[in-house]
Parts: C-alpha cells; structure tokens; sequence
C-alpha cells in the first residue's frame, strides 16, 4: 500500500468514525424504522436496524467488478430507504455493518481494503441521510405533508450517497492501481449512472411498501427480484465489455502469430499506446478506441501474401505497395462492426506521416486523427524494440527513443513523443531531449507538396524505422 493511498484510507475511515458518532448524537433513530407498532421504544427500533442490516448483506453479496476497477453492488437502494425509514444514524449504521462482504470475512480482503470499503459506504450513507432527512423537514414545513416530498428527498439523499461514494470508491482506485482519477471516474460513469438511476426509485418504493401495517417488511422481501435483476444487469453490462475485448485479442493474436517474431506486437502496442494517452489525458471513450484500435491495427495483413510479409531482404516497390495497402484493407475488414466505428480512422491512418509522405492517403499534421498519431508512435516504439525478419537484432530503449526524437515532425507528432517520454516505457533511458517543434508545411498546394513527397513511400532513407 503507497503511502498516499494509506493517508487517503486513514483520512476517510475518520471521517467516517465521526460521521457514526455525530449521526447518532444529533439525530436520533426515526419511528419510521419500526412502523408495525405506534410508538416503538428502543428494542423495535433496534429489530428494524436489524432488518435492513439484512437486507443490505443480501444486496452487497454479489458486487459487480466494473472496467477500472471499480465495485458496484446494490446496497444503495436498502441503504437509501433506511434514510427515510429511520433518519442519518440508521442509514449510517446499516450502512457500516451491512456492507461487509464474504470476501472480508474468508480473509481475501485486506484490512486496509475492508476500511476503505467501509469507509466509502459509512460517510456517503451520513452526508446522504442528513441532506434527504433536513430536505424532508423543510419540504414538510414549507408546504405540508404530501407524498411527492418524500419521494423528492429520497432522491436527493441517494444523489449525495452516489456522489460522494462514486468520488471516494474512485479516488481508491486511482491511487492503488495508479490511473487518474478522471480516467476512474468517466470510465465506469455508465454503469455508476445505471445504478443510480434504477436504485434510487426502487429505494422509496421500497420504504413506502414497509411502512405498510403487520406485512410491510414481509413484502418488502420481495424486492429481492428487482434488486437481484438490476445486479445480473450490471454484470452483463461488464460481461458484454470483456466478451467483446477478448474477441479482439483473440482475433489480433491470429493475426500476430502468422510471423513468430511479432507475436504478441498487437498487445503491446496497445499497452503503450494506452499509457501515452493517459499522458495526454484524452477522454474514456478514446482510451477505449486505442485499446482496441491498438489490438486492431494490423488486421489487414490477414490479405498480405507469407513470402511478403517474411521476407527478410528489403521489399521491391511492388511488395511494399502491397504491404502499404494493410491500413486501408483492416479498415474495410472492421468497417461492417458498427460497435468499432471510432476504431475506423486509427485502423486506418496508423501510418501516415506528421509531413504527409505516409500511406494510405498521405495526410498532413492535424488532419491526421489524434488517436491515429499516438498509435503511430507506440506502433514504431514496439517494433524498433523487437526482433524482426529483417532485423534479428532489436534496438535499446535509449536507441529507439533516439530515432523518435530524430524524426519528431517528419514522421512522428512531436506533441506525442513528448508524452510518450513520460510513460513507464522509457523509465531510467536517456532522453535525448530534444524539443522539436511542428514544422511548417510550406505555402503551396498540400497536393503540390504531396507529390513531391511520394517517393518517400518506396525510398525512404535507409535510416528510417522500418515498421512491416
């Protein structure tokens, strides 16, 4: 455990310890919890904690492990009808006891994870329960009794439970797994949004049907079902994702075995591409393209012929015509999966260059797609750093990074290798530092300047990485 993560944890299990004791000093648990009798002492009251602690072990049984590591389960909703069941120390306490876990108690969590578990359930369930109960008295006060009220606190008591929760639970997973915390955040904010958006209706429906006379807590047993359909949801949802990547890497390493020497290039070069853009802080969804655009991108060699794609010696023009055509064919193998769309421009236009004398179509700087450059220079990095045919011996980390800088606004984005060097892909090389600035593309016409350039597809300098 890194010591900020330990700090964060001690921070919030306080925090939460606070939140335990001030609840129960300042507002008292609430009638409400025990509506089978007219006024319930301390006992009834304590019995219908009890029912809810139940009920919210039942519902965090079987948490849903989201893409960045996130947990998912749905306790908010048990935990949410104890805010307006018995007020900010029931919901507290139910919150606290009724969110351990099988794994806490078989000894698979550490005692500093089952903290933080707690912690981001305890806290959440006393800001929740205080903003839903003070929001319900002022509602009650200002306009009198009526039902919408009710259902209007509820909802705003399981916005700031989710809130705070989704904000603690993140800032967790970003300190122990080292991603950003907006990288945790927006990457699992679907399924956070789904649950919330399911539970917190099913929470006051929940606590309107206990507070029914003699069955309401009998009935209230068969939210089991919806409560169980929502988590079988959310495990599809994840299920669905994890499906869908392993086919690609599936797909991409059929492809990478053709030739031994590049097995495994495709996850690798997802891998680095990956980390440089969370270096350039792109969105989740554009992560998401890079990893499978990286595990893609060299799909179109399926149609590249074994004696081109082997071949030791340097290729004739006619074979690197073929082997140029790779981009464009990979694009039209993945253009029918409408779910791989964004894919589509990195598939094809991995290999253009930043001064526009790349293939396939040769574009230039920025009309070339952001995502297309990263992978640009995460695909030259893996296969300068990797034995090949035509080049059995591999080149240093230092040495490859050398050729980035060197073609850094010829062939690379310099804005990229730059982000790149902040990666642990380079970690303790030797940079050679230089910043190179965009050069400017000349004042005439782009087709002018591309055709000038378009020799460079069949004689570039024999010092350029070669990147079959």
């Amino acid at each position: 455990m890194t010591r900020s993560l330990g700090v964060f944890i001690a921070g919030a299990v306080a925090w939460s310890a606070f939140a335990l004791l001030a609840t129960a000093l300042v507002y008292p648990i609430q009638d409400g919890i025990a509506p089978w009798v007219k006024k319930p002492d301390s006992v009834e009251r304590l019995l219908g904690v009890t029912f809810w602690v139940a009920a919210t072990l039942f519902a965090s049984a079987l948490p849903v492990r989201m893409p960045r590591g996130t947990v998912v389960s749905v306790s908010i909703a048990p935990i949410v009808a104890t805010m307006i069941l018995g007020g900010p120390a029931a919901a507290t306490w139910v919150a606290a006891l009724g969110t351990t876990e099988w794994r806490e108690l078989r000894g698979r969590v550490p005692w500093y994870g089952s903290l933080a578990n707690h912690a981001a359930l305890t806290l959440p369930a006393a800001v929740g329960g205080v903003a839903a109960f003070e929001l319900h008295r002022f509602l009650i006060g200002a306009l009198g009794p009526a039902a919408w009220t009710t259902f209007v606190a509820t909802v705003v008591g399981a916005a700031a439970f989710f809130v705070l929760n989704v904000s603690i639970t993140s800032a967790v997973v970003s300190l122990r797994s080292g991603q950003t915390l907006r990288v945790v955040l927006f990457g699992d904010a679907r399924g956070f949004w789904i649950n919330f958006l399911a539970l917190a209706p099913l929470a006051w429906l929940m606590a309107q049907v206990y507070t029914l006379k003699s069955i309401g807590w009998l009935a209230t047993l068969l939210f089991a079902l919806p409560l169980y359909t929502t988590r079988v949801a959310n495990r599809q949802f994840v299920e669905m994702r994890e499906m869908f990547t392993q086919t690609i890497s599936s797909l991409a390493q059929a492809v990478d075995k053709r030739d031994k020497y590049t097995s495994g290039h495709s996850l690798r070069v997802k891998e680095i591409a990956v980390d440089i853009g969370r270096e350039m802080r792109v969105g989740d969804q554009e992560l998401e393209a890079l990893e499978w655009g990286g595990l893609l991108h060299d799909v179109g060699k399926i149609g590249v012929a074994d004696a081109v794609l082997l071949k030791q010696e340097r290729l004739t023009r006619e074979e690197r015509m073929l082997m140029n055509a790779h981009p464009v064919l990979g694009a039209e193998i993945i253009a029918p999966v409408t779910k791989l769309a964004p894919e589509l421009p990195i598939i094809r236009h991995h290999h253009e260059w930043y001064n526009g004398s790349g293939y396939p179509d040769r574009l230039i700087g920025d009309e070339i797609p952001k995502l297309a450059r990263v992978l640009h220079v995460a695909d030259a990095f893996e296969a300068m750093t990797a034995a090949r045919p035509y080049r059995m011996k591999p080149l240093t980390a230092e040495q490859a990074l050398g050729e980035l800088r060197k073609f850094a606004g010829i062939q690379f984005d310099p804005a990229v290798v730059d982000a790149f060097v902040k990666t642990k892909w380079v970690d303790g090389v030797d940079d050679p530092g230089r910043d190179v600035k965009p050069r400017p593309v000349p004042l005439i016409s782009q087709a002018a300047g591309r055709i000038s350039q378009a020799s460079a597809l069949s004689e570039r300098p024999s010092s350029t990485p070669d990147l079959r």
